[in-house]
């Protein structure tokens, strides 16, 4: 006996319906847990994609934890950066000098035209030039010597060829040259700093915290700051928590560095299952998985699978014992998920021990039963409708 028409039709969806869930055509936000772990460990699968190199699956535990925090080298700004240049205490195009000359009496130059009291001994006269930067082509301005060269010359070396040109014009001179604004050795100071700033360098030898300071400290908690030292086309960054704590890391600042104040430079990308998938930005000396789930939500208690949470990173090629030979990439890492099990009491120790990097991508598998929910859910909205047309049927 032939079905009717309506319930044909509703059987016939029902079964394409099925049919589509059988095929793994249901919509997902990504992989499922069943789909992670077979394809990164066994080699067959990952030499069958046509591109990338063989994933490595790594379960994360107390051992795995251990073991990469043993490889872990924190930056040192003092060993990564280039070495200082050997001091030159000579002077530069846009340095501030002062000059005193003197000259012995009988004063014929810097007399001022007055006469010693009879009877008094001879003195010694002087005279204070103002202040004056050196010029863009080296020199500065000596009354009765003329433009005298100074740029690569030390203090007492231009304090003897200004008393060298003023021989014969005055009585035995002599000058002194003082140093009061290193206008061209500065270090610029930039970023989250209360007044962003060039700061000249003295001959006290001011360091990374000295710089900060005459920027007015930072505007964000010290924790969350990241300090970068750019120098000769080097550029190193550490923590400035890290910076403060220890005085080795607190470098001499040398003529042209860049000190740049950098606030959560590092994130990660949080997909799946959780309470927000975004990318989340965290401080420079670094957060541990659990507060980077923690930022994101959680996991959604409707559709995560505990045992399904993954961080997908590349590593260095001998960061761990492999579970198969690895293949690297491009640039010689090696593409590596590391997999927690949450349905494990255990795994919440361990996950406040693994700490995450720039650019990881946690991922949350959705559960299976999540899966029938939307399949169901799915076959409802069809079927409903159906149902209602087969009611009103005659």
């Amino acid at each position: 006996m032939p079905l009717p028409a309506p319930t044909a039709l509703l059987l016939s969806t029902v079964l394409t319906l099925l049919g589509l869930a059988g095929c793994s055509q249901m919509p997902r936000g990504g992989p499922h847990l069943e789909d992670i772990a077979p394809a990164a460990a066994t080699a067959a699968t990952a030499a069958s994609r046509p591109a990338g190199p063989a994933v490595q699956l790594v379960p994360l535990n107390d051992a795995v934890v251990r073991h990469l925090a043993g490889r872990q080298r924190p930056p040192q700004l003092a060993q990564a950066l280039p070495a200082l240049r050997a001091e030159e205490r000579v002077l530069r195009p846009g340095d501030a000098v002062e000059i005193t000359l003197w000259e012995s009496p009988p004063a014929t130059l810097f007399g001022n035209g007055l006469a010693d009291a009879p009877g008094a001994p001879a003195t010694a006269r002087s005279v204070l030039l103002p202040e004056q930067l050196i010029d863009l082509d080296g020199t500065v301005q000596v009354p009765f010597a003329g433009a005298v060269p100074a740029a690569g010359q030390t203090r007492q070396q231009l304090a003897a060829e200004i008393g060298r040109r003023l021989a014969g014009k005055a009585n035995r001179p002599e000058a002194l040259v003082r140093q009061t604004r290193h206008g061209a050795a500065s270090v610029a100071v930039v970023g989250e700093v209360a007044t962003s700033l060039r700061l000249p360098l003295t001959p006290a030898r001011e360091r990374l915290l000295d710089a900060l300071a005459a920027a007015g400290g930072v505007r964000q908690p010290v924790h969350k700051i990241t300090v970068q030292v750019s120098r000769d086309g080097h550029s190193v960054a550490m923590p400035l928590e890290q910076v403060i704590q220890d005085p080795r890391q607190n470098v001499l600042l040398q003529a042209g560095d860049v000190v740049t104040a950098l606030y959560q430079t590092h994130s990660v990308s949080v997909l799946g299952a959780t309470g927000r998938n975004d990318e989340i930005a965290f401080e420079a000396q670094g957060i541990s998985l659990a507060q980077a789930l923690a930022r994101a939500g959680g996991l959604d208690d409707n559709r995560a699978s505990p045992r399904g949470v993954f961080i997908f990173r590349y590593e260095a090629a001998d960061a761990l014992p492999w579970p198969q030979p690895p293949a690297t990439g491009p640039d010689g890492r090696v593409p590596v998920v590391y997999q927690l099990d949450l349905s494990d009491p255990g795994s919440f120790f361990v996950m406040q021990h693994f700490p995450v990097r720039h650019q990881d991508v946690l991922y949350a598998s959705n559960a299976p039963a999540n899966e029938l929910r939307k399949f169901m859910a799915l076959v409802m909205s069809v079927a409903y409708p159906v149902f209602n047309l087969v009611n009103l049927s005659p």
